[in-house]
């Protein structure tokens, strides 16, 4: 998921954009611009998309039984 090639365009994850803050992004092209935008000059940059936190388990309602073959 995280080096998909049609990947949905966003100013965050563009190879000219550099992050500002949590809501900006200053862009080559277009200079200041919500992390949210998108444009036709988008290059996907894989190193700077940064992927949900995986699920936490629940280990409050495992029993020992669950574990048993």
């Amino acid at each position: 998921m995280l080096f998909r090639r049609n990947m949905d365009p966003r100013c965050a994850y563009c190879r000219r954009g550099q992050q500002i803050n949590d809501r900006e992004v200053a862009c080559v092209k277009r200079g200041v611009v919500p992390s949210e935008g998108q444009c036709r000059a988008f290059q996907y940059d894989p190193l700077k998309r940064v992927p949900p936190r995986p699920a936490a388990l629940e280990t409050g309602q495992l029993r020992a039984e669950d574990f048993a073959i």
